[in-house]
């Protein structure tokens, strides 16, 4: 698959998707007023009513944050035909959300929750509810429904598991199972401690209390320990990816392959936090069913959380407030090339990754600057949106090439490297390779040129992939070399 920029994904993409959201379906009701007295009849606050807001929550508000990302959305789920029924069709309508998977039924509650808000304070909440498992029949029209769907296309699936019956063990057995038939995407909003009932997903995405849930402690919401848990939990359950999301600090994407990142969250003043993990949901499954790396996705995944906890009350994304926040990023970079020993220049990294970008690295001598240094080098540039030059030093050279090495030295080399404008940065280094390195920086691609495989190459562990570019033929610096030495033995030097 090939790796989309962030712009490519918000302009072009989200509108080509077709996702699926299955679960636990709510209505949101919000009451707002103003506190000014004690009742006279209770002790008790009087809650002067100013506003009522109905939004769509549950899996809805999943359904409801990939639609206005302008995504093809299906939802498929339980409600019933009482006061509520009118209100949550009339909301999945607006958001233009396809819920012909939604059975609304005589014998069943429409699930809603209803905040009452004092000055922005949550003061009480109500829950209209009454939980009991999905039926045999209702089940298999789920299902045939999702199998329909499945055959005509979907990039993900999302479950959305609240504990008030969908999400049965059996129930979702079958749609994992659908979803690795068709190789669909899945992604799953946890409820409770037994997550084996969701084997075979892609990702989970727990907060940081469902992880502690998990694992039976109390999990410290640092680097550390919340790596440990999430492995903790790639050990007895068949998951790809834990996605944590960690409140103020973030989210930790911990693999089953061991690769770990970490995403610091966008700094926003927070009003409330309800639906943030409904966002995360929503942007990690499109970002990744549209092919852009882990690092990227968790970067617009942050992105549209600070944008949501921002707003009172459950708020769904909105893909032109991502697009204003990625054009604003966009104007506050500034590029600059230089030389950069390799703590600064992992940094410089993390700063580019933070933004979204994709880093390229790649490594070298260049001894004598040619034409087939400059079509490799401009070909791995346009893999991301910054190509770092790792250098060889001059004692690295001389090692790897013998003493007459080399020509340049190591100064002249890296000026020549600035001099080109797809380089974003300079760094050396004194090993034999570049696995050290890399260890320390890890940016997101590897390239190397020549016909080495993947698999082969030394530092791919470091990055989310590696890419094996063609070396022009007719080119190298030995061969310059030589075709002066003869020059020179001939006399005509």
């Amino acid at each position: 698959m090939v790796t989309q920029t962030i712009n490519d994904f918000l302009t072009t993409k989200l509108p080509e998707l077709s996702i699926a959201v299955i679960g636990d379906i709510m209505v949101d009701r919000y009451v707002f007023g103003d506190v000014g007295r004690i009742s006279p009849e209770a002790p008790v606050p009087v809650n002067r009513v100013t506003d009522i807001r109905e939004v769509l929550g549950g899996a809805a508000n999943v359904a409801s944050n990939l639609a206005n990302l302008d995504c093809h959305v299906f939802l498929a789920g339980l409600a019933g035909n009482d006061e509520h029924s009118p209100l949550l069709q009339r909301l999945l309508k607006e958001n233009g959300i396809d819920d012909s998977g939604v059975l609304y039924e005589d014998s069943r509650h429409t699930t809603t929750k209803m905040r009452i808000l004092g000055a922005r304070q949550q003061m009480l909440r109500l829950d209209f509810e009454e939980p009991r498992d999905i039926a045999e029949e209702e089940a298999k029209h789920i299902i045939t429904w999702l199998e329909e769907k499945a055959k005509m296309g979907l990039d993900g699936i999302v479950i959305s598991d609240y504990g008030k019956g969908v999400c049965t063990p059996q129930m979702l057995e079958t749609i994992l199972s659908i979803a690795r038939e068709y190789n669909i995407t899945t992604i799953v909003d946890p409820k409770g401690n037994d997550w084996t009932k969701y084997n075979g997903a892609t990702f989970i995405t727990p907060n940081v209390k469902e992880l502690s849930e998990r694992v039976g402690y109390a999990v410290a919401n640092t680097d550390e320990a919340i790596v440990k848990a999430a492995k903790n939990v790639l050990t007895t359950v068949q998951l790809d990816y834990v996605v944590a999301t960690r409140s103020a600090k973030g989210i930790t994407v911990v693999g089953r392959t061991g690769k770990i990142w970490h995403s610091q969250a966008t700094q926003q003043e927070v009003f409330d936090v309800s639906g943030a993990g409904d966002t995360v949901v929503a942007m990690i499954i499109t970002a990744i069913a549209a092919g852009l790396t882990m690092r990227a996705a968790l970067h617009v995944a942050n992105g549209a959380a600070g944008i949501v906890v921002s707003k009172v009350g459950t708020y769904p994304i909105h893909r032109l407030e991502l697009l204003e926040l990625w054009r604003n990023v966009r104007q506050r970079r500034r590029r600059a090339v230089d030389f950069y020993d390799r703590h600064s220049m992992a940094q410089q990294i993390r700063q580019w990754q933070s933004d979204g970008d994709t880093v390229v690295f790649t490594n070298g001598c260049f001894d004598i600057l040619h034409c087939g240094h400059i079509s490799y080098l401009e070909a791995a540039a346009k893999l991301g949106d910054h190509l770092v030059v790792a250098l060889n030093s001059d004692a690295s050279v001389k090692r790897l090439k013998g003493e007459a090495r080399p020509i340049n030295n190591e100064t002249d080399r890296a000026t020549m490297m600035q001099a080109l404008g797809f380089v974003s940065g300079v760094v050396f280094f004194d090993e034999d390779t570049p696995a050290e390195l890399l260890s320390e920086l890890r940016p997101n691609i590897l390239v190397k040129g020549g016909d080495y495989t993947p698999e082969n190459v030394i530092g791919g562990e470091y990055v989310d992939r590696v890419e094996i570019l063609p070396f022009k033929d007719g080119y190298s610096t030995t061969g310059i070399i030589e075709r002066i030495k003869a020059l020179v033995k001939e006399g005509k030097l």
